[in-house]
């Protein structure tokens, strides 16, 4: 169905490229988009991109977590939809809940200038009911979503895509990882075969490009390293005896105290293992794979998000669609055999021109995998010595925050502001001492400063919010 992909283009000198949105042919609605998010100039990936994008190409991009790849397809799926049509025109396909619902949002908000533009969001381990009944409504414009529940609907009968003149696959290895391939293929098979493809991945393993030949058409390839993203980032190896890693795990957030770090594991059971010693040693530590249940998930995210927990045990693919702003260190308990891998997992830290830290626990079976990573960075690794931790600590660094959890949501008519005016209203804490807020279809979350948590469980349960009781608990 389509020939090989054309040979990369690489990002050449600034003067080369445009880097002003205004310079593309954006429609002024998409430009008041632009604007309403704050962007001045495109990032690489964006300038590389967009141009092919917007003239129709098919285009293949590798590109690093945090390059702007989401405003990349998002403008270019928004400039060729005709509002005025009640008819699903784009059709994105994302791995994860967390990701299909951030890309959700940075759509409504790049279409702000759109009037009547229906986005619907449609992932599994949220009830099917609501979203048929939307669907029901009528057609939406652009569908974002996950392969397994887009596949129900389409076999419902209940989504409609004859009228989709552009795919994306975001983070496509990751769908593979996760055994999205059958349901891709299925999703493909029922759309338009003149349309537009564009495929976004971390990583180009040969299942990758299997799938851009078999689903797009002469596409313009795009590569944007992780080099000037990473520059900004502490790299530090340290070899250690495999039953040593966890004392020197703990040793090591003891001594860099990062507020927030996301230690990965490339086994779904090692996390619950370095999460219960890391609780051992005193540390606020949650786990995320992918066999838990959507509640649970969400919880830990919640959690990890609003800084009620600093240290978050991952695997590779639990963590895609992980959105958590200013992320200090990144921790490979183990290192991966993909150096691509490594370098999309380190680039969750250091972001937007800050700081950032990552840490590799290197055993001696491990040592050949640095040789890649060294050689795709063309600079010999930092190795460091350190000693595990002996015993038990008294100075782990304890969370600045508890969530609470109430059980009420948006099915309650409950909003943000409800609970904020509960919390400063008759529980009486400052405003200061209340977090980020989480409000879910039938239950919220909000982080409180942990020396108040106590103090506004109590107010709360006494009182009221929005003039109703509900259940409040301390996770």
């Amino acid at each position: 169905m389509t020939d090989t992909p054309s040979a990369p283009v690489a990002p050449s000198s600034p003067a080369a490229t445009a880097t002003a949105f205004a310079s593309l042919t954006l429609s002024p609605a998409l430009l008041q988009g632009v604007d309403a998010l704050g962007y001045s100039a495109m990032t690489p990936v964006q300038a590389h991109s967009l141009p092919a994008i917007l003239d129709g190409r098919d285009v293949l991009a590798q590109a690093p977590t945090g390059s702007g790849k989401t405003a990349a397809f998002g403008l270019g799926l928004l400039h060729t939809i005709d509002a005025a049509k009640i008819q699903t025109q784009a059709l994105v396909l994302c791995p994860t809940r967390e990701l299909a619902d951030q890309v959700g949002k940075q759509l409504r908000k790049l279409a702000v200038g759109i009037p009547n533009l229906k986005v619907s969001v449609l992932c599994g381990g949220m009830p099917l009911g609501p979203q048929l009944a939307s669907l029901e409504t009528h057609d939406p414009q652009v569908v974002v979503g996950t392969p397994g529940r887009l596949q129900e609907l389409l076999r419902k009968k209940a989504l409609h895509l004859r009228g989709v003149r552009t795919l994306v696959l975001d983070e496509a290895d990751r769908m593979l990882d996760m055994g999205f391939e059958e349901p891709i293929k299925e999703i493909v098979g029922k759309l338009p075969k003149e349309r537009q493809g564009l495929l976004f991945s971390a990583t180009f393993p040969d299942a990758i490009r299997a799938m851009a030949t078999a689903m797009l058409r002469d596409p313009v390839e795009v590569t944007v390293e992780g080099g000037d993203t990473h520059a900004a980032i502490e790299q530090r190896f340290f070899e250690v005896d495999p039953e040593k890693k966890t004392p020197l795990l703990a040793a090591l957030l003891l001594e860099y105290r990062p507020e927030s770090c996301v230690v990965f594991c490339n086994m779904r059971r090692d996390t619950e293992e370095v999460v219960g010693s890391l609780s051992h040693y005193g540390f606020t530590a949650l786990a995320l794979h992918g066999d838990m249940e959507q509640r649970d998930r969400d919880e830990v995210l919640v959690r990890f998000a609003n800084r009620s927990c600093n240290v978050l045990v991952a695997s590779d693919v639990a963590a895609r669609g992980l959105d958590v702003h200013d992320l200090a260190a990144v921790v490979n308990y183990e290192l991966p055999t993909d150096p691509d891998v490594y370098v999309h997992r380190i680039g969750r830290t250091g972001r937007a021109g800050k700081a950032g830290l990552a840490l590799s626990l290197v055993a001696p079976r491990e040592v050949n995998r640095t040789e890649p990573i060294q050689a795709r960075q063309g600079k010999p690794l930092r190795w460091v010595k350190a000693t595990p931790l002996a015993g038990k600590t008294k100075s782990a660094p304890v969370a600045a925050m508890v969530t609470l959890r109430i059980d009420a949501g948006k099915t309650d008519k409950l909003r943000p502001g409800d609970i904020v005016g509960a919390l400063t209203g008759d529980a009486g804490l400052a405003v200061a001492a209340v977090g980020k807020i989480d409000v879910f279809a039938t239950r919220s979350y909000v982080a409180i400063a942990r020396g108040q948590a106590e103090k506004a469980v109590t107010r709360l349960r006494e009182g009221k919010i929005k003039g109703r009781k509900f259940r409040v608990s301390r996770m």
